[in-house]
């Protein structure tokens, strides 16, 4: 019996104290795993979806709710305002460029957007299949809502009115899929693009002679709002000037996206710290559980392991015997832990009614790592007093008590 058996055998043998130890081990990792993935994977959607995009320009109210609605597509908007003073706003000297959006709709859950093409650049968008929408009417839909759907190019589909509810349908005019975008990670991979008419002709009155669904009249409809404005600078002066002059010269509100995301983090980031304190203290009680099992436990087993030692066991294998069964209830429990932390976020992922923001529990990171090599190390730390005095201990004095 070679001793990774014996080391196995052992903790068998103590099959509730072992069972334990693997439990808080596991519980303390998975809660910095869950932590560790959740912040990666937001903190990365934070960054590419808002890659490019210096200011957002709509109605007053929250910024934090304007970013929200319009780059992350995750909160209602603040309102619409007018598309005459966006334009004049567009075609200021200190924009580079300005990205219109128009929402308000969706289908299946996803939000369907009026943009034009600039939004297409903005993102670096590219067609799996089919073409980019042209007419009133035509939609490109990320891949993300083809999968989910089922829609490819071709097919038709009837907008709903409202954010996220499909109980207000738009019957008298239907969608036509141009085409399905590619993967891009970020939150265009849940969206339904279409031009700014198309969600102006749903939300107009409807008059009599209109045409019938399906049909793509040849010139865009001239909308009258829009919810909001993506903007690039032209210059880096114009981060001073620009935001200053439309808080305080228009009716308009202007919001960064770095400030903003900036000021969301230091909101949850109390939350998210008390529960990495939290984790952090179930790992000290895993220690401290795991020394005080392998302490009595070697106290229990001092005459087997003299024994061991008078058969031709050196004290360094007595030594690493009682290190290896630390490092094995450690190393199980972390594994299990990282096991934990991904099964919650497909439980939460799952259940989350935002696609835009739901979590993937199939990405790795590489601060993963850290965490199993943390697992082990609090193994090491807590069997090392155990196995020293395993290793000192007195042979002869040990045998001759219990003769």
């Amino acid at each position: 019996m070679n001793i990774f058996q014996i080391a196995v055998k052992s903790l068998l043998r103590n099959k509730l104290s072992t069972f334990l130890n693997i439990v808080l081990v596991a519980f303390g990792i998975g809660i910095l795993s869950i932590l560790l993935l959740a912040s990666a994977q937001i903190s990365d959607k934070l960054d590419k979806n808002a890659k490019d995009i210096d200011l957002v320009v709509g109605a007053k109210g929250s910024p934090l709710q304007l970013i929200l609605s319009s780059i992350y597509h995750i909160d209602f908007p603040t309102g619409n305002i007018p598309a005459a003073e966006a334009d004049a706003l567009a075609r200021n000297p200190l924009v580079k460029q300005a990205v219109p959006l128009a929402l308000g709709d969706n289908y299946a859950g996803h939000r369907i957007v009026g943009t034009n093409a600039k939004f297409i650049k903005l993102y670096n968008l590219q067609v799996a299949s089919g073409r980019f929408w042209k007419a009133d009417l035509e939609a490109t839909i990320g891949s993300q809502v083809a999968a989910e759907t089922g829609l490819k190019a071709g097919d038709k589909f009837y907008g709903a009115h409202g954010l996220s509810s499909e109980e207000d349908t738009h019957r008298h005019n239907a969608y036509t899929v141009t085409g399905v975008l590619e993967p891009s990670g970020g939150v265009t991979d849940n969206l339904v693009l279409t031009n700014l008419g198309s969600i102006y002709k749903m939300h107009a009155p409807e008059e009599p002679h209109h045409e019938e669904a399906g049909e793509h009249p040849e010139e865009e409809a001239a909308p009258e709002e829009i919810t909001a404005l993506l903007i690039q600078y032209r210059s880096p002066m114009s981060v001073v000037l620009f935001p200053r002059m439309v808080n305080q010269s228009t009716s308009l509100q202007a919001a960064s996206p770095a400030m903003e995301s900036a000021r969301l983090f230091s909101l949850i980031g109390v939350g998210v710290e008390t529960l990495q304190w939290f984790a952090v203290l179930i790992m000290v009680i895993a220690a401290l559980s795991v020394f005080i099992s392998l302490y009595n436990s070697m106290k229990e087993r001092k005459y087997d392991l003299a024994v061991m030692r008078c058969l031709g066991a050196s004290r360094y294998k007595i030594f690493f015997l009682v290190v290896l069964e630390s490092l094995l209830v450690t190393l199980v429990g972390s594994v299990a832990g990282l096991l934990i932390g991904h099964g919650a976020l497909f439980l939460i992922g799952h259940y989350q009614e935002s696609s835009q923001a739901r979590l993937d529990p199939w990405f790795f990171a590489a601060a993963e790592c850290w965490l199993l090599l943390a697992g082990i190390g609090i193994g090491l730390v807590a069997s090392l007093l155990p196995a020293l005095q395993t290793y000192r201990a007195d042979v002869a004095r040990i045998l001759s008590k219990n003769m």
